[in-house]
């Protein structure tokens, strides 16, 4: 993302405001981004950072179609309608920071994620994709994969571009991996069958392996990031989930196979007209499964 992107974010932040926040709040904020803008040190973005809670409370965003229309510029699957206003106006202050200096400009965000808690820095990694410099922010995305507060993986994870766009394939699998660990819906990853790799195919196989010798159930989405990847070495697997007495896995079998370009894949579902309908016919899916 690069400057003018930034620029399309905070537009878009400033017009959903507009109509989330009262005017004498909407003050505040403005006043407040002017001081943050001026300051050479951090201590008003410090202090408003920390204040913004107390001054919009934490009620759920409210989105009109245009200005989701309009996210779609940054990339057509960022939203932000579980926001809450705290994390947007939080979001939009980070915006404001002046950048024109690198170095004090990572040290001012950087100094931010380590004084963090929890929703601060559900609002930090929710910025990623706005901030200035953007690629060098890789390993403090990738840092927060390792978190194990649900909320701050699920601000990394959820509707959130920065993952795809950049992390680095090792990261990434880390992130999806984590997703799987933790039972998140990962549906909402953005870029999730376009970054499938080889390398998370047959982690997962082995993550599937591990959930069946415990009599686990395996979440029905992994077969989705093994598809593409489906060969005579890992095939048993796949008929394994095929044959299972799990509907909803026998169903992502069914749609791994349809999607493969092995064949004995596609025979396999041959076995099973009425699924292989279904999929034809788009009534199964990964988004309905």
């Amino acid at each position: 993302m690069q400057q003018s992107n930034r620029n399309v974010l905070e537009g878009i932040i400033t017009d959903i405001l507009q109509h989330n926040v009262l005017a004498e709040i909407n003050d505040w904020l403005q006043e407040k981004a002017t001081l943050i803008r001026e300051e050479k040190n951090a201590s008003h973005l410090n202090l408003t950072f920390a204040a913004v809670p107390r001054k919009t409370g934490r009620q759920q965003v409210k989105v009109v179609t245009e200005e989701q229309e309009r996210l779609k510029e940054i990339h057509p699957q960022f939203s932000l309608n579980d926001w809450t206003i705290d994390r947007l106006c939080r979001v939009w202050i980070l915006l404001q920071v002046d950048s024109s200096d690198k170095e004090t400009y990572f040290r001012k965000v950087e100094n931010l994620f380590k004084a963090a808690e929890m929703n601060e820095l559900v609002a930090l990694y929710s910025a990623l994709i706005g901030l200035d410099y953007i690629e060098d922010w890789q390993n403090q995305c990738a840092e927060g994969i390792r978190s194990n507060i649900g909320l701050v993986l699920e601000a990394i994870m959820y509707n959130n571009p920065y993952p795809y766009k950049y992390l680095s394939e090792l990261a990434w699998n880390q992130l999806v991996m984590k997703a799987f660990f933790t039972d998140k819906d990962v549906r909402r990853i953005i870029g999730l069958d376009e970054r499938a790799n080889k390398e998370l195919a047959a982690i997962l196989i082995d993550y599937a392996n591990e959930r069946w010798a415990a009599h686990r159930v395996v979440n029905p989405q992994l077969w989705r990031l093994v598809t593409k990847f489906i060969n005579a070495e890992n095939f048993a697997h796949i008929e394994k989930a095929f044959n299972s007495a799990d509907l909803s896995e026998k169903k992502a079998a069914a749609l791994a196979c349809f999607y493969s370009n092995y064949q004995p894949a596609k025979n396999l579902l041959d076995n099973e007209p009425e699924l292989k309908s279904a999929i034809k016919e788009n009534k199964l899916n990964w988004n309905t499964l």
